[in-house]
């Protein structure tokens, strides 16, 4: 699958656990620890790669598994 793709579902689960929590982006990137809100809609988007250290805090700010934000068995299949 491409990187293009992968970025996007991450970002589409992103979207949806944040939404789910009632966050919005402000406020995730501030339980993530990020230094920028702006980082949370781009990673939405599929437009920014974010690093292992930003997963960790967005899943530990989420109380969620990387499973959860992206079912790697569902790339294999596209």
């Amino acid at each position: 699958m491409e990187k293009h793709n992968i970025l996007r579902e991450f970002g589409r689960n992103l979207r949806a656990e944040r939404s789910r929590n009632h966050y919005s982006q402000h406020k995730l990137a501030e339980l993530a620890n990020l230094s920028d809100y702006s980082h949370v809609g781009k990673i939405e988007r599929g437009e920014m790669n974010p690093t292992l250290t930003t997963i960790v805090n967005l899943m530990l700010a989420l109380d969620i598994s990387f499973d959860e934000l992206l079912d790697v068995s569902k790339l294999k299949e596209k």
